[in-house]
């Protein structure tokens, strides 16, 4: 008999530096969760990726064990990274803070293929387009 999911968490944290700290301690916390066996396995898993912000959606069963799905980084932190950025630009259609290129842009939409909403490279390489627009980055190319 399949085990029956209690709740589903969804949380940020970086590559390889999960502790039990804030945001990973109470949100697992409070579901009773081994919050250091999510933090070894976590880390163990992310290692290489240190310094990216990782999503990741933990289910957590009524026996209090868990399973958990890392997921690729978010593409304005994969844009940032591109275009050596510290952060978005405060108004996007006025200030150009950054380029990339297209290659890099098609590089960044084969790493999310798998969570975007589509099958096509094209398709995804103009919502990865659209996403470094709407931080102040031109897309050369």
């Amino acid at each position: 008999m399949a085990k029956k999911v209690k709740a589903q968490v969804k949380l940020h944290v970086p590559g390889a530096q999960a502790n039990p700290a804030p945001p990973v301690g109470p949100a697992l916390g409070q579901h009773g969760v081994n919050i250091m066996m999510f933090c070894k396995q976590f880390n163990e898993q992310t290692k290489g990726r240190e310094g990216l912000t990782l999503p990741v959606v933990i289910s957590i069963y009524e026996d209090r064990t868990f399973t958990f799905i890392i997921k690729s980084p978010p593409s304005s932190v994969l844009l940032k990274r591109a275009a050596n950025l510290a952060k978005a630009s405060g108004i996007a259609g006025k200030e150009t803070i950054g380029t990339v290129t297209r290659k890099q842009v098609e590089e960044i939409a084969k790493q999310k293929m798998s969570d975007l909403n589509t099958g096509d490279l094209n398709t995804a390489v103009r919502v990865i387009e659209g996403t470094a627009r709407s931080m102040g980055i031109k897309v050369e190319g």
